[in-house]
């Protein structure tokens, strides 16, 4: 029995009964990989029956307002893709008449969808025979036939991309796909694998070999910026609070925040204190600081490390267009943010 059989097999006795497996709709498939694009099934599928529900076709996703998708998002983190997400919906509305592309070679011309998410749709909706090679694919045959390309490059991408279509029956891409993917997410696991249960303990070169624990081969390690944020929380006289929307490029555009003091490094009550009275609300009679954290939160990012603290400042005054307690949970935060605003009951 040859690899793609004995694979196949595995996967029928094993699969996980997901709920975009059970569809061949491109919409329904789109917004499952989109969800799923470094984002863990376990934590993406509560998104995708919450957003299938509330947007159950392309136009109701199209006609919403990006504030309820970004809040409908909040804590699937890469808020790019709700944005993607969001233009792309609005695309294939309006201009394709609700209906995706038909091929892979299109697919790619839409907002947010890389060779991986056109591969998907193209094989589990119309059954388009292209391989998807993402980092469980990688791991399985770079593991199996002993493949010591640097997975970083992009020749080896068109590399294990033209093995995986070989390797594919051309009868049936969907369910290789499928197989292949859910093999690397269950068995092939990046660390220690039970390989004394793999179907495949007898002809994996990597077993035999003793390479499991260094396939596959991965170089250029992602450099991390350290940033230091403290943000100021004002409470009125009315309870009520003061937001801001982030609007420059960069993460977490358009989702909402407290006033932001970004520093170089961590600082402590006197500095915030100095910044919060002479410069950044000094047309405010202040009434008292107090630090609302009392540890530094460590948010971290694909290439961040966000250290975070959080500081009450009461004042006298009345905010213009302030913001009460109830009002604020409807708004989209990054996690961190609203995490703590559950945590503390902000009063405000």
């Amino acid at each position: 029995m040859n690899f793609s059989n004995i694979l196949i097999k595995w996967y029928l006795q094993n699969k996980r009964d997901l709920p975009w497996r059970n569809t061949t709709n491109p919409y329904l498939i789109w917004l499952s990989e989109i969800m799923l694009q470094q984002t863990r099934v376990a934590q993406g599928t509560p998104y995708f029956f919450s957003f299938s529900e509330e947007f159950p076709t392309v136009f109701d996703l199209a006609n919403a307002d990006e504030e309820k998708v970004l809040k409908l998002w909040q804590g699937l983190g890469y808020y790019s893709r709700a944005r993607n997400l969001h233009k792309t919906a609005q695309y294939v509305a309006n201009e394709l008449n609700g209906i995706f592309p038909p091929s892979y070679i299109e697919l790619l011309k839409l907002k947010g969808v890389g060779e991986y998410t056109a591969a998907a749709i193209a094989s589990f909706s119309y059954n388009e025979a292209v391989p998807v090679v993402d980092g469980n694919v990688f791991r399985v045959l770079s593991r199996y036939f002993d493949i010591e390309s640097d997975i970083m490059l992009p020749a080896t991408k068109k590399e294990f991309t033209a093995l995986a279509h070989e390797l594919m029956p051309k009868d049936n891409p969907a369910i290789f796909n499928q197989a292949i993917m859910e093999f690397g997410a269950l068995q092939c696991v990046p660390k220690s694998p039970d390989c004394t249960v793999c179907v495949f303990a007898d002809s994996c070169l990597a077993l035999q070999k003793r390479k499991v624990d260094i396939l596959p081969v991965k170089s250029k390690k992602i450099k991390v910026t350290n940033r230091f944020f403290n943000y100021l929380i004002l409470e009125d006289i009315l309870g009520n609070t003061l937001i801001q929307k982030r609007t420059a490029k960069g993460i977490w555009h358009n989702l909402y925040e407290f006033p932001l003091l970004e520093t170089q490094h961590i600082v402590d009550f006197d500095f915030v204190a100095n910044a919060v009275q002479n410069e950044i609300f000094s047309t405010y009679t202040i009434l008292g600081i107090e630090d609302y954290s009392h540890a530094t939160v460590i948010h971290k990012l694909s290439h961040q490390h966000l250290h975070i603290q959080f500081w009450k400042i009461k004042i006298s005054d009345i905010i213009e267009n302030g913001v009460d307690a109830v009002r604020l949970k409807t708004f989209p935060f990054p996690i961190v943010i609203y995490n703590f605003i559950e945590k503390q009951e902000i009063n405000c």
